[in-house]
C-alpha cells in the first residue's frame, strides 16, 4: 500500500473535521455535515480507486479476463 495515498486520506481527515468544527461553532450544523459527506465521498473514491487497481492486478497475476 501507498504511504502517500494513507497521508492523502489522513489530510482530507483533518480537514474534514476542522472545518465541521468550525461551522458547527457558527451555528451552521447542517453545512457541517454536508462538509462531513463530501468529505466521506472524497475517502470513499479514493478506496474505490485503490480496489479497481488491486482487482485488475489480480485478474494480470491469474490470467483472468
Amino acid at each position: 500500500m501507498d504511504v502517500q495515498l494513507l497521508f492523502r486520506i489522513a489530510g482530507v481527515g483533518i480537514i474534514v473535521a476542522v472545518m465541521a468544527t468550525v461551522l458547527k461553532q457558527a451555528g451552521k450544523d447542517e453545512q457541517g455535515q454536508m462538509v462531513t459527506l463530501v468529505g466521506v465521498l472524497v475517502v470513499l473514491m479514493m478506496v474505490v480507486s485503490l480496489l479497481g487497481k488491486f482487482f485488475n492486478l489480480v485478474k494480470a497475476t491469474f490470467g483472468m479476463y
